[in-house]
């Protein structure tokens, strides 16, 4: 029997009842969130393409870490932005580099939270390419094997800093193994790998490039990066990530491939991460603070999206301010947050109907 028998409505009647059949939720403990460090001291220097987010020098990152355990939020992400480059990105596999020196006094004042290191050359090399070019590359070209050594250099020395996870981004061939092998001959054997195994040469990656200092001075990076219309390819490299000692997948970017996430969590059962990256971020940010949408809204519904897709952990420039809505008692079924009706995430700002019920019409 169909309708009037079956009437799902009544589970969309009230907000405890939504609440109670949700069938994806985001959390506090799935959110990774990414930090931009410098060279320096007492700097805080806002990032111009991405609203809330700065370059920290050491000691702010190490204050930024406290509020964001502070928060309950349990990693984060480091990129280090070098103040020496060359055509190797030698500062990549420093034992006084600036990812190495952020990691450790990450560590030593907060054991607790987990640091994930990005480990790729792009943001140390001359050229902004994450590897050795060939002797003619005009376009960008990276020899593939003799950048295996180096990226398997700097994760070990990211490791003897004090990393707990290494997230190879280079998306070279072999890269995974290359590093599983070398932090093995080292002894670290249980640091893990969280490999950016389907990582696509997207568009949505220009505010991060600014941030890091990483665009390539010449070419582009399509012979390494993935094709976007490729989904099978996707799963063929991480199947073969997995096969080289990945302990968890990456895709990135998440909101144009929340296909490839849903192909990747039916695949396979490592843990699987989303970015949520600097471009999709901008957007959101962009639109809200010219008050054409509700900010938190469409933060929690977008995340939501990923976590429905598959994955199980969120790496996003919003985590903090996720953080503090969750604690605030907002999801993605209230406009206002119980004890503060009619309150909008960005300060009362939205010109349209996004902070009124109104709003929750399609």
């Amino acid at each position: 029997m169909t309708f009037p028998t079956h009437r799902p409505r009544r589970l969309r009647r009230t907000g405890p009842l939504r609440r109670l059949v949700r069938e994806s939720r985001v959390a506090v403990d799935q959110l990774i969130y990414p930090l931009f460090v410098v060279p320096g001291q007492g700097i805080r220097t806002p990032i111009s393409s991405m609203p809330g987010c700065d370059h920290l020098s050491v000691d702010r990152a190490v204050e930024e870490c406290r509020a964001v355990a502070d928060l309950g939020i349990p990693a984060v992400l480091l990129f280090g932005v070098p103040d020496h480059k060359d055509e190797i990105g030698t500062q990549a596999f420093a034992a006084d580099g600036i990812m190495q020196q952020a990691i450790a006094a990450i560590k030593r004042a907060l054991p607790d939270l987990l640091v994930v290191a990005d480990t790729c050359l792009c943001e140390y090399t001359s050229h902004g390419h994450c590897g050795v070019l060939a002797a003619d590359a005009t376009n960008g070209q990276v020899e593939n094997d003799p950048t295996l050594e180096l990226i398997a250099r700097t994760a070990v020395s990211q490791v003897q800093a004090g990393a707990d996870i290494v997230a190879p981004s280079d998306m070279m061939d072999g890269r995974v193994a290359a590093i599983r092998g070398a932090l093995d001959e080292h002894g670290f054997q249980d640091t893990a790998i969280l490999s950016y195994a389907a990582k696509y040469a997207s568009a949505f990656y220009g505010p991060f490039r600014e941030a890091a200092d990483s665009a390539p001075q010449f070419g582009d990076r399509r012979t390494y990066q993935m094709d976007p219309p490729n989904l099978r390819e996707a799963l063929r490299e991480m199947e073969l990530d997995v096969a080289e000692g990945a302990d968890m997948l990456m895709v990135k970017p998440a909101l144009a491939y929340l296909d490839v996430l849903r192909a990747a969590h039916e695949r396979f059962d490592l843990p699987l991460a989303a970015y949520n990256v600097s471009g999709e971020y901008a957007m959101v940010k962009a639109a809200a603070e010219r008050g054409w949408l509700d900010e938190r809204a469409v933060v929690l519904e977008l995340l939501t999206s990923i976590v429905r897709a598959g994955a199980s952990v969120l790496i996003t420039y919003h985590a903090k301010d996720v953080a503090q809505w969750l604690a605030q008692g907002y999801d993605i079924g209230t406009v206002a947050a119980p004890h503060s009706v009619g309150a909008s995430s960005n300060g009362g700002n939205v010109r349209t109907l996004a902070g009124s019920a109104a709003y929750r019409k399609p």
